[in-house]
């Protein structure tokens, strides 16, 4: 069943469930905000890429308002509820100063392949020690999903904005796998040459050949 909605289009890709921090300062925005929070109804936030609003984003919900400033301009926390499709987009509400737009929610499969999430997680693991983020590989537990970790995963905009639009979870695992096993190998070779490059010009002790 489609939905009106406010929208708030940005450069980034909201998922469902992600904690999202705004610092609201644009007239229509900050309108979007108020009449929001008055009548305790949420907006959207479709991912603005290529140039153009796109058709997939996420529902949010406004968790709190941190703080006002004097010039009307708000620090608000937010929260992603559900992934939807926009049915017809409208510039600006009528009377109104934001966009909006009719959307229907899209119905995700959340079932998983444990054998790709094992070496989903393996390989961020691996990751995360060649960059020295290895207290993030410590916060990875068994219950995450593709979307909790998408943006930990070094992907571009576009590759995020496609992850959002796959309607099954294993094929989202699947993408990131793929992502992992590509990226990985030259992690490492730049690791290693980031160590070459440290060793130059430093005393070596090497054990020379026997002929």
């Amino acid at each position: 069943m489609s939905v009106y909605l406010p929208l708030f289009p940005l450069n980034i890709v909201v998922y469902p469930g992600e904690k999202l921090n705004l610092h609201i300062f644009e007239p229509r925005y900050k309108q979007l905000v108020l009449d929001c929070v008055m009548s305790d109804k949420t907006f959207g936030i479709p991912t603005y890429i290529q140039n153009a609003v796109g058709h997939y984003g996420t529902e949010v919900e406004i968790l709190s308002i941190e703080k006002k400033y004097d010039n009307g301009e708000m620090d608000i926390r937010s929260k992603g509820l559900r992934t939807f499709k926009i049915l017809k987009f409208d510039k600006t509400v009528p009377g109104r100063l934001y966009a909006g737009g009719e959307i229907e929610p899209v119905v995700y499969d959340t079932t998983e392949d444990i054998v790709t999430k094992t070496k989903i997680k393996e390989l961020m693991k691996q990751l995360y020690e060649a960059l020295s983020l290895k207290s993030l590989a410590m916060d990875l537990d068994d219950s995450f999903s593709s979307f909790t970790i998408a943006h930990q995963l070094g992907l571009n905009l576009q590759q995020e904005y496609a992850l959002l639009q796959m309607k099954r979870e294993s094929d989202r695992q699947e993408a990131i796998l793929q992502h992992l096993q590509n990226i990985l190998p030259i992690v490492l070779e730049t690791e290693r040459l980031k160590e070459r490059v440290k060793l130059n010009g430093h005393f070596k002790s090497l054990t020379p050949p026997n002929f």
